[in-house]
């Protein structure tokens, strides 16, 4: 994969694209500190993390990620080394213990990363985050690079659930200001919907909770009324609640659907 020039690849894809692209960045582990912790909801935590380990970070899509690696159960540290020949991480074997998170906000003056994290009980991410104190060391691996798409549609159909609110909160401020949506958000809890979003015209929300039941996610996106001609949709979140969007899209609308979790497995993509 192609790893240079990301900033203007991904900006030009933004302008001028169709579809979704995938654009490589320059690739390292990185340690940063933890230097702020905010509760931003009943049950989401942001963890601030900064520090001289993220000069270079690259990131320019509302929904790049990246991994954070924990020690094994028994302290041991098998962090991913870069590989200068293949410009990507070498993962040691077996792969150790890491979970993905969306970058909410990066300030490359302030050298400062913003990681949003929904507690649940038994997660290991989430037990990590209650409990992280202020000044402790974090490694991240990443971010790989972007899963782009345009920035240049009239109008959005977001398909989310609690897990993409970091990445819409990001897409809310980023995207060009004549930009429309239609938001239909999911959540396990009524309280999740309290999660911070920057408030703009043109944005129509529509909130559901599932509440232990079936997910009405989907359905409910195909049961909008008409959309504008040219929308996109963004569908991201569990990926079971996104799958019937595939084929429900298709000849419909260009589509970036993407499965950030699936009940039952520990870490989707890792």
């Amino acid at each position: 994969m192609r790893r240079d020039n990301p900033r203007e690849r991904v900006l030009e894809h933004h302008r001028t694209g169709e579809g979704v692209e995938r654009i490589g960045y320059p690739i390292c582990v990185r340690t940063a500190a933890i230097v702020r912790r905010e509760r931003v909801a009943p049950r989401m935590l942001r963890l601030t993390v900064g520090g001289p380990g993220l000069d270079g970070t690259h990131t320019y899509q509302a929904d790049d990620h990246v991994k954070i690696v924990f020690p094994d159960p028994d302290g041991t540290r098998r962090d991913p080394v870069f590989n200068e020949e293949t410009l990507e991480l070498d993962w040691p074997r077996p792969f150790p213990r890491t979970r993905t998170y969306t970058i909410r906000r990066f300030d490359a003056e302030a050298r400062e990363m913003d990681l949003d994290f929904v507690l649940h009980e038994g997660g290991l991410a989430s037990a990590w985050a209650t409990g992280a104190a202020i000044g402790e060391d974090v490694v991240i691996a990443g971010p790989p690079g972007a899963k782009a798409f345009p920035q240049h549609h009239g109008h959005y159909v977001f398909a989310i659930d609690a897990t993409a609110l970091p990445a819409l909160g990001r897409w809310l401020e980023e995207a060009p200001a004549a930009t429309s949506a239609t938001v239909v958000v999911e959540t396990e809890h009524e309280d999740e919907h309290r999660y911070p979003l920057a408030g703009r015209d043109g944005v129509r929300f529509v909130r559901l909770v599932r509440d232990g039941g079936e997910s009405r996610l989907a359905r409910t996106v195909m049961d909008l009324e008409p959309v504008p001609a040219g929308s996109f949709l963004v569908a991201a979140g569990e990926a079971d609640a996104i799958k019937p969007l595939r084929a429900w899209s298709k000849d419909r609308m260009d589509a970036y659907i993407t499965g950030y979790w699936k009940r039952g497995v520990a870490d989707l993509d890792g």
